[in-house]
């Protein structure tokens, strides 16, 4: 038999055949290192003993482990002393929640004003043949804004109910609808502006979601901002009546999310065409109904709806929307302050303000109030309180408002009762309440 060896069961010679060169038959150990590079044979440490803390070295380890900053040992180590230490585990959630304050977490959207910094950007090193008007980029900045929101929105979330609110001239006022609803009502109101301009009447889309007349085309020639025809759905004058015929009317796609896309295709051809037509369109009346604004203050108008609307709709969602840039929102508040006298005087006409303190002719000095609007955006307006022609001075205020640029904005979005404005007040008390009411009745459906 042959052994395992050899035949004869021997170590078999070396190369030289002497008993110096045969090789041992169990070979020496090998070193840990000689291991570890040997392929398939991983070196693995022996298992050592977990250090060991006393109580009060545990306990100096807590803010540490509140960071985050503990080595993997010392931080089981302290979780399993959390569990036996009733004192050390109270001071742990307090180190937590502190630190939970100092490391607020940073939401992920995008910076709202991270749209128009690039395009500023883009536009110092090639800057637009046909610039957007200062007037018009509150509204296209606030319609891409909501637009955005809308298009991250699932299907299901277009039928979520929204609460329109806002001041009738006496009281609160409110309307449920759905966010289809709203961008509908947006659609309608919008159209107003748009008429003026020249453009398509969005009230006359057919049941199919397409405007009345041959293969979704308008039979009316462009410019003429004339009524739909006939057989096209009511055109009315205001913005609550244009609403309510678009809400009734039979057009299944703008109940869904599909009147997301007739408000963005009517709002681009409206920045178009108010960039194309030059400085001249600007002046253009637009009717309300009950009043007119020329299409520069319409469109800062329509702005600032889109901007309350979206954030009715976040509100529905739960979804975060931040304000307005500042420059921006101070065109706002500007076209808000500049309507107020106007406001003033229409509540006195219906009884609804106190009666002039002083006669005052067009172009003389009158009572005003000095509006204060803090924060971003903000500034300072003399509001003229006895005739809306009449002269402002500082030195003739006789009461002083101050409220904070969002609180004015909820104010004349009807969102906050003028009695419970956050205002600061001092001076002639019913200028005071005839001004905050006048603020709060800027607002409507």
């Amino acid at each position: 038999m042959t052994g395992p060896d050899g035949p004869d069961g021997r170590v078999p010679d070396g190369p030289s055949g002497g008993p110096s060169d045969r090789l041992p038959r169990i070979p020496p150990p090998r070193s840990p290192a000689d291991d570890s590079a040997l392929p398939g044979l991983p070196y693995e440490a022996p298992e050592q003993e977990p250090e060991q803390y006393d109580h009060r070295v545990l306990k100096s380890l807590l803010g540490a482990w509140a960071l985050s900053a503990c080595s993997t040992g010392e931080t089981a180590a302290i979780e399993g002393h959390l569990s036996d230490c009733g004192a050390c585990a109270d001071e742990a959630l307090r180190l937590r929640d502190a630190v939970g304050l100092l490391h607020p977490e940073d939401s992920l959207d995008l910076d709202p004003t991270l749209r128009s910094r690039v395009l500023e950007g883009c536009m110092v090193r090639r800057a637009p043949r046909v610039p957007v008007p200062e007037w018009a980029a509150p509204y296209d900045a606030e319609t891409s804004r909501l637009d955005a929101l809308l298009r991250d929105m699932a299907d299901e979330e277009w039928l979520a109910p929204v609460w329109l609110r806002w001041f009738d001239g006496r009281q609160q006022a409110e309307r449920e609808t759905t966010v289809a609803g709203v961008i509908a009502h947006l659609l309608a109101v919008d159209g107003l502006v748009a008429g003026a301009l020249g453009l398509p009447d969005p009230l006359a889309y057919d049941s199919g979601g397409h405007e009345r007349g041959g293969n979704g085309n308008t039979d009316r020639a462009a410019g003429s901002g004339g009524a739909p025809d006939d057989g096209d759905v009511l055109r009315t004058a205001g913005p609550a009546e244009r609403t309510e015929e678009f809400w009734q009317a039979d057009c299944d796609v703008l109940r869904t999310s599909g009147a997301r896309k007739h408000w963005r295709e009517q709002g681009h051809a409206m920045v178009r065409t108010a960039s194309f037509a030059g400085g001249g369109v600007g002046e253009l009346d637009v009717s309300y109904g009950g009043f007119t604004l020329p299409v520069r203050d319409a469109l800062l108008d329509r702005a600032f709806e889109c901007w309350v609307h979206a954030e009715d709709i976040a509100e529905a969602i739960d979804y975060p929307y931040d304000t307005p840039q500042g420059a921006h929102m101070h065109h706002m508040v500007d076209l808000a302050a500049r309507l107020l006298p106007g406001t003033i005087a229409r509540r006195r006409r219906r009884g609804l303000a106190g009666p002039p303190q002083r006669l005052t002719t067009a172009g003389t000095p009158g009572r005003a109030l000095h509006l204060e609007v803090e924060g971003d955006g903000g500034g300072d307006w003399y509001i003229p309180l006895d005739s809306p022609a009449a002269v402002v001075r500082p030195d003739d205020a006789v009461a002083h408002v101050a409220l904070d640029g969002y609180e004015f904005c909820q104010l004349a979005a009807g969102h906050v009762p003028p009695l419970e404005a956050a205002a600061g007040q001092d001076g002639d008390r019913e200028a005071i309440r005839d001004v905050l009411f006048a603020a709060a009745s800027l607002s409507r459906m």
